[in-house]
């Protein structure tokens, strides 16, 4: 038993001993194998590191090559370039040596020629001194012979020659003046031509009433009322004054407010037509008149911008232009009034080129003061400018209503539009009435400017005013001066009267020899 177990280990240790040999020669195999394949990869190694050496060593040599080459084709242009500028600098040095000797010439030239001034300067004091005694002596001559002294003979020929300038100056400027006349005539004479052939209106104003006819006589007895009470309640409800007048079944009605003034005449028309008459009667009637007068002045206004197409009009604009449907200057109705300038106006802007819905806009705006100058105290163009400013209209159209009677600066163009539309608009054959009164008076005034000139024989105002006629003494004024007195006293009506449309001034010069055979 003993002997198997001994025979079994050495079996085994032998069994362990062969695996442990077949494991070394395994690895031994494979280290060797290891040591080939490390050889073999030094070798690679060292291969590709000698042929990058000599790619390096090649690649080397050909860049210091190539820096050689540019070296020397540097070091050549520079040598090249040097010779160039050794050359010019060659030149430069040839040119300054001429010049130095050119400059050597000029200068003994200059020194010949100084000597010559100075030797002519010499001469020049020595004539100077010659002729300075010659002309005292001439002078002392002159001076003897005339009996007048240089000073007076300086004055005289001042004077001879003012008064020739003067009649030179004045024909020129009387050329000028005419030159520039005719131009801008006819060049006005052409606009205007051109915005009234597209325009038309009623050649006479219609005429606006304040009396009441009524069907008989008794009827004013029964407007007076008892003891009164009647015209007194009709006085107090509208603010007017009727008057009863000696004219047969007429009354009269006499106020400054024109919406007032309509309300009375609508209402007294309405009473005597109903045939009731008593102070609550005429309360109610005036109320209702007042109400139906409003919507009037609404209805007017309203047509008045719907006829222009006016967008975005404040209505109290509206309102003060359906007023002015009631108010008349000089007999013309202001709203148709300011209808005919807002369409000449709009018609001028565009012949010349500019806005014309501004112009239409200040046109139709101008007089709209008017409706307020019962109520407000100032001239009506700053009335109704102040009314446009705050009621948010364009500046342009504020100045040109605030300027349409020149009490305001002109700021844009539509500013003398305006003033001339206003101008054409109430100058228009048949378009105002002038109280007899009024027209004798600018007659007078006219006639009164025109003999206060110096000069003047005679003075008449002809065709109802449009032409002042002066006749000036011949042998006081010459036709230059006459010329002048024209201007001057154009400038003066202009300052003293106002008038609509333009004012002739005709200054006539002439001299008549009379002799009689005998």
């Amino acid at each position: 038993m003993f002997v198997w177990i001994i025979g079994a280990v050495s079996l085994l240790i032998i069994a362990i001993g062969l695996v442990i040999l077949r494991a070394a020669n395994a690895k031994f195999a494979k280290a060797s194998e290891l040591m080939s394949d490390a050889k073999n990869r030094w070798k690679n190694v060292k291969q590709e590191i000698e042929t990058e050496r000599r790619e390096a060593l090649l690649k080397l040599k050909d860049e210091i090559y190539k820096k050689r080459n540019e070296f020397e084709l540097e070091i050549k242009r520079d040598k090249i370039t040097l010779e160039r500028l050794q050359n010019k600098l060659n030149d430069k040095s040839e040119s300054l040596e001429k010049k130095e000797q050119q400059l050597d010439d000029l200068k003994r030239e200059l020194q010949q020629k100084e000597r010559a001034v100075s030797r002519n300067e010499d001469m020049l004091r020595l004539n100077e001194t010659k002729l300075k005694n010659l002309y005292d002596e001439l002078i002392n001559k002159l001076e003897r012979s005339s009996n007048m002294t240089q000073e007076e003979a300086k004055q005289a020929l001042f004077d001879t020659l003012k008064a020739e300038v003067q009649l030179a100056s004045q024909k020129w400027v009387q050329k000028v003046e005419e030159e520039a006349r005719q131009t801008a005539k006819q060049k006005s004479i052409d606009i205007v031509i051109g915005a009234m052939q597209r325009f038309s209106v009623d050649q006479v104003a219609p005429h606006a009433s304040n009396t009441v006819q009524l069907p008989n006589e008794d009827m004013k007895g029964r407007i007076i009322g008892k003891e009164g009470r009647n015209i007194k309640s009709l006085e107090m409800a509208t603010g007017m004054e009727f008057v009863i007048g000696e004219i047969p079944e007429i009354i009269t009605i006499s106020g400054f407010n024109p919406v007032r003034r309509e309300v009375a005449k609508r209402a007294l028309e309405v009473l005597v037509a109903d045939g009731r008459i008593n102070p609550t009667k005429i309360e109610e009637t005036v109320a209702k008149c007042e109400q139906e007068v409003d919507e009037i002045i609404e209805e007017k206004g309203r047509e008045a911008v719907l006829e222009f197409n006016l967008q975005g009009v404040h209505m109290d604009i509206i309102k003060l232009l359906g007023k002015l449907h009631f108010r008349t200057s000089f007999s013309q109705n202001v709203l148709a009034h300011s209808k005919e300038v807002a369409f000449i106006a709009r018609m001028l802007a565009e012949e010349l080129g500019l806005d014309g819905k501004i112009a239409l806009r200040a046109g139709l705006f101008h007089d709209i003061g008017k409706a307020l100058s019962e109520e407000i105290e100032g001239p009506h163009a700053s009335i109704g400018a102040d009314v446009l400013r705050r009621c948010g209209e364009d500046a342009r159209v504020v100045n040109a209503v605030a300027a349409h009677h020149e009490e305001s600066e002109f700021k844009s163009e539509y500013a003398p539009i305006v003033l001339i539309a206003d101008a054409i608009s109430a100058s228009r054959p048949g378009a105002r009435r002038e109280t007899l009164s009024a027209y004798l008076k600018r007659l007078e005034k006219l006639e009164e400017i025109a003999n206060s000139f110096e000069g003047v024989k005679k003075a008449y105002a002809l065709q109802a005013g449009r032409e002042i006629r002066v006749i000036v003494q011949e042998d006081f004024l010459t036709d230059e001066k006459s010329a002048e007195l024209a201007r001057n006293l154009a400038q003066a009506i202009e300052a003293n009267i106002n008038f609509p449309g333009q004012i002739k001034v005709n200054v006539i010069r002439e001299k008549r020899a009379i002799e009689y055979a005998r």
